[in-house]
């Protein structure tokens, strides 16, 4: 059994923590252990002549369950014969076969795959009248308690705390019910529907006291994008609020959680308030930045009493006085400020985030969508050409599910007027736009487009990110059209890492012997395509390690239009003023297919070249705040050592 690594001699961390919480690596080593449990508890029960009855989840965090499940059956044996699951969930109204269905994500990633019997499993009905759906509540609900309540239940959690779909005010004796989605939830789930307007706006869900009288609880968080959340569910009080903090109540509850998801927990982000620590320069530099934004003061300003006051006495006993860590801590943020992000030529490096030499560096650039280089990126990006550096771009994936119909069946309909008035004779491009029209006139949401739709709207994507390199300087031969096959599904939902994404990878690394490498380093959420495609680059760096050139090859990364590295991360910040933040609009401009009315808007109704300038407007203000020079704007960077 999965449990807490809360320190029980000393009491510290339960100070903090209100429920059991184990924190893995990453989220493939948590779901191995979590299919451990559950593995183990089916092979008891089938030792007892019992049924095993699990409660099931969806949604992205139980894949890597779901697939180690599957597994363990194929590889090691495990029956699901035994095994009677019910689900926690079902949009309503939502057909079976449907693309966006838990049935069919249920069968796809498990009962398809393992030996459960049909009869075993049991999903919502999300094709019932509402007038049937009370009724058919009452009797899910009896099902489970015939055979003697759940016996362990699997849980995500949504971004405002929601287990199953009890949604922020559900009452903990909340029972099986139709229940409206909370527009945050419903933003969160409108990718997977073509947007808002798509997404349903009721779902039946297991009640939490079905939830609360399972004999065992795992929730499942990944990414950084579940770590406020989590915090809060796991450090805060019990409310309604944050449904998930009634498992603090549960008497055998575990949160599971990488280490992303499990950031915001004060063991892991101030461990210093928790227990006595070996004070590294890393936590140093951490603490004191925090503490200066915490007090909104100056670096320099920070007192002796400062860090008394807010739990840091040992380091000041062991480093102080203040003044002397200010100094320290000032000039190493100071040093991360530069104007060469290719290295300054004939320059003293030593205290510089790149090297000088070589002095014009090949420098390879991979942008996971066609437009993340320069919306992460774009000062940067342009300062390099402009420094003399040989820039290339890897574009990782097509980004062709990102392109709304109406504009692909605009571009199709322009190719076959171009060929008109110009008298050239074309009946493949004629068929082509009549079918793209009878496909959208007829399509259903959330279908798979055809391959000519996808191919046209790849087409629009690769042009506008061609259009954003001609307009930075760079020539075709150093633009690289990547094409990684994982993406290619046509769907939301796209394949795992292959090797085939790695040898492109590899290949293209090999055939530029860069001297830097930037990459998306996007890690709120290890199912999304930044992290994907950043995984393809670790792996293919480690590959090429032995290799001579990559002695000299340094790998930088960048985050998405979503967020930026904590300050205290950072290792190298280039700095914009006014005319390199418009510069760097006009380059975002150049992707006509992502403004106005982009297709994965999310929570956030800003423009791409709105985030990106509020986030470096935000990085430099923090600058300012904590001291140092203020510009208009930064992009910032964290080394990684692989």
């Amino acid at each position: 059994m999965l449990t807490s690594s809360i320190d029980k001699a000393t009491g510290f961390e339960k100070r903090f923590e209100n429920i059991g919480t184990v924190v893995f690596k990453d989220s493939n080593l948590a779901s191995k252990a979590v299919a451990k449990e559950i593995a183990d508890l089916i092979k008891v029960k089938q030792s007892q002549k019992q049924p095993c009855i699990l409660g099931l989840a969806t949604g992205s965090s139980p894949k890597g369950l779901y697939a180690e499940l599957v597994r363990l059956h194929k590889e090691e044996g495990l029956s699901f014969k035994n095994v009677v699951s019910f689900n926690l969930d079902e949009y309503y109204p939502m057909e079976p076969d449907s693309v966006n269905s838990y049935v069919r994500f249920m069968k796809e990633l498990l009962f398809n795959h393992v030996d459960i019997l049909p009869e075993n499993y049991h999903i919502p009905d999300g094709t019932l009248s509402k007038e049937k759906i009370a009724d058919y509540c009452s009797q899910y609900e009896a099902k489970i308690e015939a055979l003697g309540g759940i016996d362990l239940q699997i849980l995500g959690i949504g971004g405002n705390g929601h287990i199953g779909f009890n949604e922020s005010g559900a009452l903990q004796n909340s029972k099986t019910r139709l229940v409206a989605l909370d527009h945050i939830t419903r933003v969160a789930a409108s990718g997977d529907f073509s947007g808002l307007s798509n997404t349903p706006r009721t779902a039946i869900t297991l009640g939490v006291k079905k939830i609360m009288e399972a004999k065992r609880v795992i929730l499942l968080a990944w990414g950084e994008r579940k770590s406020n959340i989590i915090y809060a569910s796991v450090e805060g009080e019990v409310t309604s609020r944050v449904p998930a903090t009634y498992l603090q109540e549960h008497n055998n509850a575990t949160f599971v959680l990488d280490q992303a998801a499990a950031s915001k927990l004060t063991r892991i982000n101030t461990p210093w308030l928790v227990e006595k620590i070996e004070w590294t320069d890393k936590l140093i530099r951490k603490a004191v930045l925090g503490l200066a934004l915490h007090l909104k003061k100056p670096i320099l300003m920070l007192t002796d009493a400062d860090y008394i006051e807010n739990g840091m006495s040992d380091l000041l006993a062991n480093s102080g006085p203040a003044y002397d860590i200010n100094i320290n801590i000032f000039n190493k943020l100071q040093n991360t400020i530069t104007g060469w992000p290719g290295g300054k030529p004939n320059a003293d490096d030593s205290k510089r985030p790149e090297r000088a030499e070589p002095a014009r560096k090949r420098v390879l650039i991979f942008s996971p969508h066609p437009d993340d280089d320069i919306i992460s990126m774009g000062g940067t990006f342009k300062r390099l050409q402009e420094q003399g550096h040989e820039v290339h771009i890897g574009y990782q994936t097509s980004g062709n599910i990102a392109v709304a119909d109406d504009e692909a069946l605009r571009f199709a309909s322009f190719a076959r007027d171009y060929n008109e008035k110009f008298g050239i004779e074309n009946k493949e491009a004629e068929r082509i736009f009549k079918k793209a029209r009878a496909f959208f006139k007829n399509k259903k949401s959330s279908e798979e487009d055809i391959p000519e739709v996808r191919y046209i709207k790849g087409l629009i994507r690769k042009g506008e990110a061609a259009a954003t390199c001609h307009y930075i300087g760079i020539p075709d031969s150093q633009i690289h059209f990547m094409e990684l096959p994982f993406y290619e599904t046509g769907r939301i939902e796209k394949k795992p890492l292959g090797e085939e994404d790695i040898l492109l990878t590899t290949a293209l690394i090999e055939k530029i012997k860069p001297h830097q490498v930037y990459a998306a380093g996007d890690l709120a959420d290890p199912h999304g395509t930044h992290k994907v495609c950043l995984d393809a680059v670790l792996e293919a760096m480690k590959r090429l390690k032995p290799k001579k050139f990559m002695n000299d090859c340094w790998l930088w990364l960048y985050r998405g239009a979503w967020q930026e590295w904590r300050v205290d991360e950072i290792e190298m910040a280039v700095p914009m003023g006014p005319d390199q933040v418009l510069e760097k609009r006009k380059g975002i401009f150049k992707h006509q297919s992502q403004k106005d009315g982009v297709v994965f808007q999310g929570s956030d109704t800003r423009e791409f070249w709105q985030r990106a300038e509020d986030r470096n407007k935000e990085t430099a203000e923090i600058y300012h705040q904590l001291g140092l020079s203020h510009y208009a704007a930064m992009e910032a960077f964290v080394r990684w050592n692989y």
